[in-house]
């Protein structure tokens, strides 16, 4: 008779802390939200006592903007050299760009037409205005110029997006040029990506207490009252950001991408919260990069090249906003603008747009170029910023968001027309 032998016994799993239990086991974008929530309560009870414990959030965006150059450098350099063929630089590039150029333009439309429909500017008075003098932009020569950087680890030092964007993918092509005589260097920085990677996700620990801080200190030193004096701008702007962000970036994932809307909005949720709270399109960035590859399936390679160009020159929610500004300057000064004046108000923000800072209320200060070009004088332009100014946290907390969801659905557009989408990861439960 043969002899049974017993199963072994499963060890008993491991006993989860509570501190495992109700944080390390919540999902990062549910603990996010909670601190957001609990902020607006306690800013509400603190009042202007909340400005004292603004220095937790100003330190989580330190922390977050800490890692944001080098991982665009290591991002950028990695992904273009492990394109295999350098033409798909050229594609890859050219989609994002042509994909960033329409949805700003939809931007703007949206924002001229929903400022034309709301008429925020309509008998606004300024006395008592304190006027906030802004300086000209830089012309348009001298911006492409500093595309190009002197010296590139000034570059890297000074935090100048744009420079360290061309010099990375000017290093990256340089390996695919160079073959398999780079591998060293290639390793190296494939290395790179992930250790920063591996930084991100360990700062991000720290979002919900930098959240918590930042959505307290806005609450409690401007308080719900800010949207009564300027209710019908904020109306319009955030319309327009649900229009931007449901139907055209929505619809960019539906139509272009063939792939469900409602998984992809779900899948961004980390990302959504941390813009909104930072108003920083570059401190969300990587969180963006951790988001797009680990929940929606975009490739390092696309990710890499798409997410740091959008923080830099995909700015719709930026586009929307001065679009509204514009039009609400026009309004409060009775200027009639003519049809080629409205065709050269959009052309020039969005112009302006892709070169506005991404950081909070730049987007102010980006203003007088388009105002100049139609006449409002400098005098006038102060007033206006004199006035918005003060109003100008919450609403650009709104359209960092727009930015984002910009930035994301054209990765996972190109990442699809490239074949660099994976669709069992995007269509999977978001990784935690």
């Amino acid at each position: 008779m043969a002899k049974t032998t017993a199963a072994p016994a499963q060890a008993p799993e491991p006993k989860r802390t509570l501190l495992q239990r109700y944080w390390f086991d919540v999902v990062l974008w549910k603990r996010i939200l909670g601190a957001l929530v609990l902020g607006a309560v306690a800013g509400f009870l603190l009042g202007d006592a909340a400005e004292g414990i603004k220095w937790i959030g100003d330190l989580f965006v330190r922390l977050i903007r800490m890692i944001v150059v080098p991982l665009v450098f290591v991002s950028i350099v990695a992904g273009v050299a492990g394109m295999g063929d350098p033409r798909r630089l050229g594609s890859i590039g050219g989609k994002v760009l042509f994909l960033y150029f329409a949805t700003t333009l939809i931007a703007v439309s949206i924002g001229l037409g929903l400022g034309a429909l709301f008429q925020p500017g309509a008998g606004v008075d300024f006395s008592g205005v304190t006027p906030r003098p802004v300086g000209e932009a830089p012309p348009v020569a001298e911006q492409l110029m500093s595309i190009v950087p002197l010296n590139p680890v000034q570059a890297l030092a000074n935090g100048d997006i744009l420079a360290v964007i061309f010099f990375a993918i000017l290093l990256g092509a340089a390996m695919l040029a160079v073959g398999e005589r780079a591998d060293p260097v290639r390793k190296v920085f494939d290395g790179g990506v992930e250790m920063i990677l591996f930084v991100t996700r360990v700062v991000m620990e720290a979002a919900p207490f930098g959240v918590f801080a930042l959505v307290a200190w806005v609450m409690g030193t401007q308080g719900l009252s800010v949207f009564v004096h300027i209710f019908l701008l904020a109306a319009a702007l955030v319309t327009g950001c649900l229009i931007q962000i449901l139907v055209v970036h929505g619809g960019l994932i539906r139509l272009g991408a063939r792939l469900p809307a409602f998984r992809f909005f779900k899948d961004i949720s980390d990302a959504v919260l941390v813009a909104f709270s930072t108003s920083s399109s570059a401190a969300t960035l990587p969180v963006s990069m951790r988001v797009a590859e680990k929940n929606l399936g975009v490739s390092h390679t696309v990710a890499s090249t798409a997410l740091p160009l959008g923080a830099t020159v995909s700015m719709d929610g930026t586009a929307l906003y001065i679009g509204l500004l514009t039009m609400f300057t026009v309004q409060a000064f009775g200027v009639d603008l003519t049809f080629v004046q409205y065709l050269l108000a959009g052309l020039t923000i969005t112009l302006v747009s892709i070169g506005t800072a991404p950081i909070p209320s730049a987007s102010l200060f980006m203003l007088a170029a388009v105002l100049t070009s139609i006449g409002v004088p400098a005098e006038q332009t102060a007033l206006v910023v004199g006035f918005v100014l003060p109003f100008d946290r919450l609403l650009d907390m709104t359209r960092t968001v727009a930015n984002i969801t910009s930035d994301l659905a054209v990765a996972v557009t190109v990442g699809k027309w490239e074949g660099e989408l994976d669709e069992e990861v995007f269509r999977a439960k978001p990784v935690e």
